[in-house]
């Protein structure tokens, strides 16, 4: 069963913005951006510097509405090293799907004529309704991400600056100098010397192996991630241990291997990629499998009031609804005899992980009716797609429960309710919660009911759990 919501443009109320940077609450990293006029710095709501005068700021909702504003980043608090909003996960309209593909990469690769296609607009429809909603056009939109790449590539690899150049997707040093000069007011060699010390204790990295941190809103329940990863692993193609998650990555320019180790305040993420073009497709990828960008102090103040789920809200906080890194895989593997398909390509071994899950038209040789519609472009799963057209499109080849299943995971809908998955029957009647009623229960959860579908599965591993007699 799937909702659609959409949610209030936080940014649009700037006495509640003031009120947040004034407590520097950190919850609201990534959902807006402050700048201020006096200095010419736009920072994160948290930023620790000393809070400006109220008539000195304006806020915008992206860090690129403030770069085209003339603003450029705080140097002190990296506004670009926070959790994306979760806005672009609560909205399923036309700004919050360019957005994911804008992170994924489809401008650097495609350019807007592409990243229009994919959305089904035209190029001067899409960069009205994003100059609107977003303060900035879809090439300003991209050239901030590009811009938040190269910061990555300059602080955490070796690479020489030409090189990082044109990994992180700028078509001339030129255009990339002009570009940090702007957007952090320094030039990319001091950037690196800048972040040297910051560096050190953090580990060093080079070639083409990074390791990063991955901020999130606290807390997250990175032990029910594991346990769901190990749960559905497939061998050589992915390593869970009790600590960390590894895999391959199919990416556009090239493979990757990631292992995502969770700690106290971030997510340690270690890549190695063949192309570091791929960096920023990469790490917006892995971001969305774990649900990073959530915000589960909502999740928490609406499933937490109802009675039956508070108990487990409370037990667990912050669970994640996990969520994929490449569409088409995702689908194939959630259809029946999905195991039996053959592996992709060997890859250099890492981590216990050494192939990749193979595309769309390795398995349709084996006359797989989905792979072979996902092969011919019959069947097109990204994260750009409307959540609604999308199902309907997979209704053609995939049972309803498979098509609610694909929606909530590839395109991170927080409010999908799976409520003929046995796993959250026998999770509702562990509740004391009758199977029969979820559609109605659903909607004093919405717009968080896949979250709710993550607590029930959680009740229902912990009745199975209970109910196993252990070793005599």
């Amino acid at each position: 069963m799937v909702t659609t919501t959409t949610a209030a443009a936080l940014w649009r109320d700037a006495e509640r913005c003031y009120r947040v940077v004034t407590a520097r609450d950190s919850r609201f990293d990534g959902q807006f951006i402050m700048a201020v006029r006096t200095t010419g710095i736009y920072c994160r709501p948290s930023c620790p510097a000393s809070t400006p005068k109220a008539q000195n700021v304006r806020f915008f909702p992206t860090s690129a509405a403030a770069q085209a504003n003339g603003f450029r980043a705080c140097r002190r608090c990296l506004p670009d090293a926070v959790p994306g909003s979760p806005d672009w996960d609560v909205r399923a309209d036309l700004a919050a799907r360019a957005m994911r593909l804008i992170s994924d990469g489809t401008v650097e690769r495609e350019g807007v004529p592409g990243l229009a296609r994919r959305l089904g607009y035209s190029e001067r429809q899409l960069g009205r309704v994003l100059t609107a909603e977003l303060g900035a056009g879809p090439l300003a939109l991209a050239r901030a991400h590009r811009a938040h790449s190269a910061r990555l590539l300059i602080e955490m690899s070796g690479l020489p600056l030409t090189d990082v150049a044109f990994a992180a997707g700028f078509s001339s040093v030129r255009q990339f100098n002009e570009t940090i000069r702007e957007v952090f007011a320094t030039t990319p060699s001091q950037l690196r010397a800048f972040a040297a010390s910051r560096r050190r204790r953090h580990g060093d990295v080079s070639g083409t192996r990074l390791s990063l941190r991955l901020p999130f809103r606290p807390p997250f329940d990175a032990d029910g991630l594991l346990r769901f990863f190990a749960d559905q692993a497939v061998s050589e193609i992915e390593e869970v241990t009790s600590e960390s998650y590894a895999r391959t990555l199919r990416l556009a320019h090239g493979t990757g291997v990631v292992r995502l180790t969770p700690e106290p305040d971030h997510v340690r993420c270690e890549l190695v990629l063949t192309d570091l073009r791929d960096l920023g497709s990469a790490v917006s990828r892995v971001r969305r499998l774990l649900d990073l960008d959530a915000d589960p102090a909502a999740v928490t103040r609406v499933l937490g009031a109802d009675r039956a789920l508070a108990p487990v809200v409370a037990a667990v906080p912050g669970v994640r609804v996990p969520g994929a890194v490449d569409g088409e895989e995702l689908l194939l593997r959630a259809l029946p005899g999905s195991r039996t398909v053959p592996l992709g390509e060997e890859v250099p071994g890492e981590w216990g992980v050494t192939r990749l899950f193979p595309t769309a038209a390795q398995v349709a040789t084996t006359g797989h009716p989905v792979a072979a519609a996902l092969a011919e472009g019959r069947l097109d799963v990204h994260v750009g797609r409307d959540a609604a057209d999308l199902r309907a499109e997979l209704l053609a080849y995939v049972e309803p429960s498979t098509a609610d299943y694909v929606v909530m995971r590839v395109l991170g809908a927080p409010d999908v309710l799976l409520v003929d998955d046995p796993a959250l029957r026998r999770g509702a009647e562990a509740l004391d919660i009758a199977p029969g009623s979820l559609a109605e229960r659903a909607r004093a959860w919405t717009p968080w009911c896949s979250y709710a579908g993550m607590y029930l599965r959680r009740s229902s591993s912990a009745r199975r759990a209970t109910a196993t007699p252990g070793p005599r």
